[in-house]
């Protein structure tokens, strides 16, 4: 009587026992795998952030090597530059700091300087160093003593480094002077500083020469580190990133465990120390330990729901609350399916959008170069021919006038692909006043071929004073070849052919060629590249959208309508430089 009294008062307490011990051991079982997961996963990840840093590492060493490798053949070439020899043995530098500027665009050096045998500075891209002397500085030493190029780096003033090499320029095997050539290594400081990264290069010394923290400088690494007064890049990263790793890090700064890396640059001695943090490996463990606490919490919900029956008012709160657990996994599951499947596909587009794009200008570049050297080669075989001619008829002098044709010609060709370059880079170019009377005379000339042997009827109306415009000469000159050749193309036809063009100059310089051709059926169309009415072989329509980014890059316009009887008339206008030519007068 006793147990049939005593067992229904002491069931809910077993049961509640039961429950507890349950709740204890799942609860023990998910800290445990909680636990072993936080050990796999940051084991994990943090491998993954170190192959990242050591990508990275290996990006920015190969940067720098390459952009020492890219210059160092530099000063060996223009050490045999035969302008600069001549402008050394004659004393006239008047164009060679112009001729060093345009070197130094193709090359992409931070800088060039050429120096006479007294160490003076006749030559620079930088004029503020021309007349400067250099007698006593090591580039200048060390080049006068070797033969070969030579390498150095120098302390600046400020407190800089300049990285250079220089070479010493010979004349009848005696130096006459010396070639420096900058190395650009503080634009690769400014993109490290840009994105916050923590880098440092250190010299066969052990000494920092390049960092994305200035006051790093001229220190050795483990000096550079101790911070004084502002944070570093490293400390700020710091900021928001506890020190939590397990495994030991690789530097402490702040008291915080910090990723550092070590590599070989592979000159003279170099080597670069990147430094990282661990704030993305935590983040990422931390949802993964979410997600498996959410589940964890579900199993205990539904282990309370079970044991729990007999109260019905906590079983439904148990079971609202499990629901609710459900769907919020649920959805949690949807938007990471959906995350990942939109990275997919802007991966994918990515992908596609890089190789059209790659695809695309390299179609445009060939199509280009084909285009705008056709009609110099064409010239020069014409040149070639009238050149063979007068040499079987004994008239060497005259053919020596072709053979100069030709060469200019080659020059021609070299500064057409230049400016296709440009025109991918939409200007850069030092614009200086020209005379588009001799942009006209030089555009003529060089379709004198195609012009006789179409005997075609030329009016020209061209001003006594000159017509200035601030400009490119050659760049002028390939828009109104481009006229002349597309006004060719519209009279080829016809049996009397002509061709009016006229140069004046009010507000504006204005130069147009008309034809009496057919005329323009589209001209919303015409300036679009690859637009062409020409049968296929006879061009690809390129010509007049060049001519139109030129003349728009140089403050102009190129305008096309068709004439008021017949043909097309072709106008470019630009600004006037007016009153510069009255002070200049």
């Amino acid at each position: 009587m006793i147990r049939q009294a005593t067992d229904p008062e002491d069931e809910p307490a077993r049961t509640s026992l039961v429950a507890k011990l349950v709740v204890a051991v799942v609860i023990a079982i998910a800290i445990l795998l909680v636990w072993i997961s936080n050990l796999y996963l940051t084991e994990r990840f943090t491998q993954e952030s170190r192959s990242r840093a050591e990508l990275r590492l290996a990006i920015y060493a190969g940067n720098i090597s390459s952009e020492l490798q890219r210059t160092s053949v530099v000063p060996l070439l223009l050490s045999r530059d035969p302008a600069l020899i001549t402008a050394l043995n004659s004393g006239d530098f008047a164009a060679t700091s112009q001729r060093l500027i345009l070197i130094k665009d193709e090359i992409g050096a931070a800088s060039l300087m050429l120096l006479d045998e007294d160490g003076r500075t006749v030559a620079s891209t930088d004029r503020r160093m021309l007349g400067t002397h250099h007698r006593n500085t090591t580039y200048f030493v060390e080049a006068s003593r070797s033969p070969d190029t030579v390498f150095t780096t120098e302390t600046l003033e400020s407190g800089g480094l300049q990285f250079s090499y220089s070479r010493k320029l010979e004349s009848g095997n005696q130096g006459i002077g010396v070639i420096v050539v900058e190395v650009g290594l503080a634009k690769l400081e400014q993109k490290w500083a840009f994105a916050a990264e923590a880098i440092m290069v250190t010299n066969s010394e052990g000494i920092v020469i390049l960092s994305s923290e200035p006051r790093w400088k001229h220190q050795k690494v483990e000096d550079a580190l101790i911070v004084e007064n502002a944070p570093s890049a490293i400390e700020r990263a710091l900021q928001v990133t506890a020190d939590w790793i397990q495994s030991p890090a690789e530097a402490i700064s702040l008291g915080s465990a910090i990723m550092r890396l070590d590599g070989k640059i592979g000159f003279q001695g170099w080597r670069m120390t990147y430094f990282s943090t661990f704030a993305s490996v935590r983040e990422r463990v931390n949802g993964v330990l979410a997600l498996e606490i959410m589940g964890f919490a579900i199993l205990v919900a539904l282990v309370f729901y079970v044991l729990s029956r007999r109260a019905v008012q906590q079983s439904n709160l148990f079971q609202r609350e499990s629901i609710e657990l459900r769907a919020l996994n649920d959805r949690l599951s949807q938007e990471i399916e959906e995350r990942e499947r939109v990275e997919r596909s802007l991966r994918v587009a990515e992908q596609s959008l890089a190789q059209s794009s790659k695809l695309a200008a390299l179609g445009e570049m060939s199509a280009a170069v084909s285009h705008e050297l056709n009609q110099p080669l064409a010239a020069m075989k014409t040149y070639l021919a009238g050149a063979k001619l007068l040499l079987q008829r004994h008239r060497p002098d005259e053919a020596l006038s072709s053979f100069q044709r030709i060469d200019d010609l080659i020059g021609r060709m070299g500064a057409i692909t230049r400016q296709l370059k440009s025109y991918a880079r939409k200007g850069g170019d030092e614009l200086l006043p020209v005379d588009l009377r001799d942009v006209l005379s030089a555009g003529l000339t060089m379709m004198e071929p195609q012009l006789n042997q179409m005997e075609v009827k030329i009016t020209q109306s061209v001003p006594r004073d000159p017509v200035l415009v601030l400009g490119d000469q050659l760049r002028l000159e390939q828009v109104v070849v481009n006229l002349l050749r597309n006004a060719l193309d519209a009279v080829k036809e016809l049996k009397e052919p002509e061709l009016d063009i006229l140069l004046s100059k009010g507000e504006q310089a204005k130069l147009s060629v008309r034809d009496n051709g057919s005329g323009i059926d589209d001209l919303d169309q015409l300036f679009e590249p690859f637009y062409t009415t020409k049968k296929p072989g006879d061009g690809v329509g390129l010509g007049l959208a060049i001519s139109s980014g030129i003349v728009s890059d140089l403050g102009g316009r190129l305008i096309a309508r068709n004439g008021t009887s017949s043909g097309a008339v072709f106008e470019i206008q630009m600004p006037i430089l007016e009153e510069k030519t009255e002070a200049a007068e």
